[in-house]
């Protein structure tokens, strides 16, 4: 396994963690875990409260942040729900023109992560 998957699959499980304060109901798709479906398609995380799908998450690595992921988050933008895509931050910027190139500016969010290990 390598350390983007690690980080990819890390992420998922401390965001699920993190945001079940805002969320009633949170399904996590991890690498070839997909059982949790969304209108026939599986993002990383799928946000609900009360049976009702609020947003849907993907979370992107270094090596993922693509013209070709792009045309994915576009598919996935217009599923109906808020669509947040998790960036390495030094890629936010890059995110944001690629969805601006994509022209799903508007119906996506972007948050960033950045890990940080600090020695004594």
């Amino acid at each position: 396994m390598q350390n983007e998957e690690l980080i990819h699959d890390w992420m998922i499980s401390h965001l699920a963690h993190r945001l079940s304060r805002d969320y009633t109901d949170i399904k996590t798709n991890i690498r070839n875990d997909r059982r949790n479906e969304f209108k026939g398609r599986y993002p990383d995380l799928i946000l609900a409260n009360h049976g009702m799908v609020l947003a849907i998450m993907e979370v992107e690595t270094e090596n993922t942040v693509s013209p070709e992921k792009a045309d994915e988050w576009k598919l996935l933008s217009g599923l109906g729900a808020k669509l947040i895509i998790m960036a390495p931050k030094t890629l936010r910027a890059k995110t944001l023109d690629l969805l601006w190139k994509k022209g799903i500016a508007d119906k996506a969010s972007v948050g960033s992560y950045e890990l940080s290990v600090t020695m004594p």
